[in-house]
């Protein structure tokens, strides 16, 4: 198949994936209401884990038997899942879903910092060097109303959310290595790793079995591990491969309308005046750096 005829194929996924993250911000806040962060995160990763895992070998596929494969999911794990995931659950206790999502919009940011510092397999031009200054200043007009208040718990959370996007954006770098494998089998190898590291950690922390989760949080817990998780991950690595780190990392802008959109129905949250001016230098931000020019169109794999 020609990089022309999986053009529309990959913006139609991209627009998928940006849909299913939108909406895991409301499920983490749902979730996190009577599941406490850890648990949440240690059952999201090892629910979608074995759906995917069922899937390859329903698929007929192998996991990888060498131990040098599997040490690189457990990074990516930790990059990926362990860490973000965990931050920004601990996050949505006290920040709302909508601001979380415009926070973590930031990753094209940062991944494009990243691929200019370490791996530098990303050109740096005028046009994205105003994208990061315009990412910044949002992030510092979100997170600075905070901060004029003093150093409250939500700036503490805003920031935890800043940390897990830096997270992301390793992540989608990182991610570039497994090209040689089908993209359920890392999504499913991290998801397993990330897994075997919470889960022990959850019953030494939360005790599960003492916990008495509402309805609610539970049903976001199966649509975030099945849709926002398991799914979302199985694209997400086909995009890496089809579009790049940066280029993948292009759906944060399409999923702040989505995610805030969401927030409101569902959860009833509204933005003050700093979080919407915010948000209007992120999106223009993320879009300068990850929209394409006529130019690069033609390489829509290069990243």
């Amino acid at each position: 198949m020609s990089e022309k005829t999986e053009m529309p194929t990959d913006l139609a996924l991209l627009g998928a994936l940006a849909l299913l993250w939108g909406a895991s911000y409301t499920f983490i806040k749902i979730g996190v209401e009577t599941i406490p962060p850890v648990t949440f995160i240690a059952a999201r990763t090892l629910i979608a884990g074995a759906i995917l895992l069922s899937v390859i070998r329903w698929r007929g596929l192998a996991m990888p038997a060498d131990a040098a494969t599997w040490r690189r999911f457990a990074f990516q794990a930790c990059l990926n899942s362990v860490v973000p995931f965990t931050l920004i659950a601990a996050a949505e206790r006290s920040v709302d879903a909508g601001l979380a999502t415009i926070l973590n919009a930031t990753s094209p940011i940062f991944t494009f910092l990243l691929t200019a510092l370490i791996t530098r397999h990303e050109p740096v031009t005028v046009r994205k060097l105003v994208g990061v200054g315009a990412g910044i200043v949002g992030i510092c007009l979100i997170i600075g109303t905070e901060a004029l208040g003093g150093l409250g718990r939500q700036m503490w959370a805003q920031l935890a959310i800043v940390v897990a996007t830096i997270s992301y954006a390793g992540a989608a770098i990182f991610g570039r290595g497994f090209k040689g494998l089908d993209p359920m089998i890392p999504a499913a190898g991290s998801m397993l790793c990330g897994a075997v590291m919470l889960v022990p950690l959850s019953l030494i922390v939360d005790r599960p079995w003492t916990l008495a989760p509402s309805v609610a949080s539970i049903l976001a817990l199966l649509g975030l591990s099945v849709f926002s998780t398991a799914l979302a991950f199985v694209i997400y690595f086909r995009l890496i491969h089809t579009l790049g780190s940066v280029g993948t990392t292009s759906q944060a802008y399409l999923r702040v309308p989505i995610g805030v959109g969401i927030g409101a129905v569902f959860l009833g949250e509204s933005l003050g005046p700093a979080a919407w001016v915010g948000m209007g230098f992120v999106v223009a931000g993320v879009a300068a750096m990850t929209i394409p020019s006529r130019r690069a169109e033609a390489i829509p794999g290069k990243a």
